[in-house]
């Protein structure tokens, strides 16, 4: 793709307060690629899923596979993705392991972007 593909500007000329706004409101490279490898958390419908059902109730592993029509193995799998990425937590009751969102921010999420797509 060459730039005549996209829109441009027909000359080059830059404002500089709208630069320098953006360029001091402009979170560090840490960061951006922090909020990067979050998004890509949400890029596998399969943990959408577990998401979405534990949006709905607190779940065990057994229940989650259950629901999704999914081995235990492979819920196990992206729970542990999901609670690397500090949206899902767990506690223990008795011999089970019960999995939640870890806050309201991944509902927020959750809501948002079904929000977009649906617009």
């Amino acid at each position: 793709m060459s730039i005549d593909d996209v829109e441009h500007c027909e000359e080059v000329h830059s404002h500089k307060g709208v630069v320098l706004k953006v360029n001091r409101e402009m979170p560090d490279e840490d960061e951006l690629y922090d909020l990067a490898e979050l998004f890509k958390v949400f890029g596998d419908s399969t943990r959408i899923k577990i998401l979405f059902a534990l949006f709905e109730e607190e779940m065990c592993v057994c229940d989650i596979a259950e629901s999704l029509n999914m081995t235990q193995s492979a819920i196990s799998h992206q729970l542990k993705i999901l609670k690397q990425s500090k949206l899902v937590g767990n506690r223990r009751e008795g011999k089970q392991i019960i999995y939640f969102l870890a806050d309201d921010h991944v509902r927020t999420i959750i809501d948002q972007g079904l929000n977009h797509i649906e617009e």
